[in-house]
């Protein structure tokens, strides 16, 4: 049984907020799946679904983001659940509004939902599905950002990062992360071997 996580804070006032896309996630793939039961078990919210032959359990935490683990690590035991089976999706300012990046291990990066989850499962080794919500304007604290709704600008590019990942994360279910992350990861473009004078650098191509 794979336990697809969203990370984010309970309650109306954050539920449009960039911290938010992990919760997201989980509903816009909950009415993908048909789920419309939730219950309350671990301090989180908790729907049962099935891809393919997979039981899967969505799970957004109700502890407020900084204390993420405190559903997960719980859970996780409750159902012997081993660290390859959780998936995690958060938001991520290091990349872009909209760009994902799907990774099978890792550290926390700053961010303190997954610090609190690594503080309770002990370990780095479960996938990550990372959707980007950019720096903070100049002036803005991190808090503000994260805590702010999206710009009319790049509300859609959210939406459409959502609708990207959907597969993505059925993909993992189904096969693997290293399927899901070939497949769907945002691809280096190749340097040309002579870039013209005063040229555009070439980057990464953004998904999404």
């Amino acid at each position: 049984m794979k336990i697809i996580a969203g990370l984010g804070n309970p309650g109306s006032e954050y539920a449009k907020t960039k911290h938010n896309v992990g919760f997201m996630l989980v509903d816009a793939l909950a009415e993908k799946l048909g789920v419309t039961e939730w219950k309350d078990r671990f301090d989180a919210k908790i729907g049962e679904a099935r891809i393919g032959t997979e039981k899967i359990l969505l799970v957004k935490p109700q502890t407020y983001m900084n204390e993420s683990g405190q559903a997960i690590g719980p859970l996780m035991n409750f159902y012997k659940s081993a660290l390859e089976d959780l998936i995690v999706v958060h938001d991520d300012m290091d990349i872009p509004a909209g760009t994902i990046r799907i990774r099978k291990k890792g550290s926390a990066g700053g961010h303190n939902g997954i610090k609190s989850i690594l503080a309770h499962v002990g370990d780095e080794h479960f996938a990550r599905v990372r959707i980007g919500i950019g720096r903070p304007l100049p002036g803005w604290t991190v808090v503000n950002h994260v805590l702010a709704p999206f710009t009319a600008e790049d509300e859609p590019k959210i939406r459409e990062a959502i609708a990207y990942l959907l597969p993505a994360v059925e993909c993992i279910v189904r096969d693997d992360v290293d399927m899901a992350m070939n497949q769907y990861n945002p691809k280096k473009q190749k340097k040309k071997k002579a870039a013209p004078a005063g040229g555009e650098k070439e980057g990464e191509a953004v998904n999404a």
